[in-house]
């Protein structure tokens, strides 16, 4: 799978998994911080997100880790995770 197409995806599944006026595919930059200071989502919006994500691609996120913040830093990071943990090999 092309690592755009994998992105694009993921982009689709963040905007349908949040309530944000104005947010479009556009806003979800490859690395482009998803909370805080970058996109502005928070802790309610990556609940709903990794709940998305699970449905889509059968991945499982680790419940209170750490490692979540890693995974969930942006686009870029999320679709290195979904690969890595849903065998999907990524073209670039």
């Amino acid at each position: 799978m092309k690592r755009q197409e994998l992105e694009d995806q993921i982009r689709e599944v963040i905007l349908a998994s949040v309530e944000a006026d104005g947010l479009s595919a556009a806003d979800l930059g490859r690395d482009r911080p998803l909370f805080g200071e970058g996109v502005g989502l928070d802790s309610i919006d990556a609940l709903e997100i990794g709940a998305a994500l699970r449905r889509k691609y059968q991945v499982k996120f680790k419940t209170n880790s750490d490692e979540n913040r890693e995974h969930f830093r942006s686009v870029g990071s999320l679709a290195a995770f979904i690969a890595a943990n849903a065998g999907i090999t990524l073209e670039d």
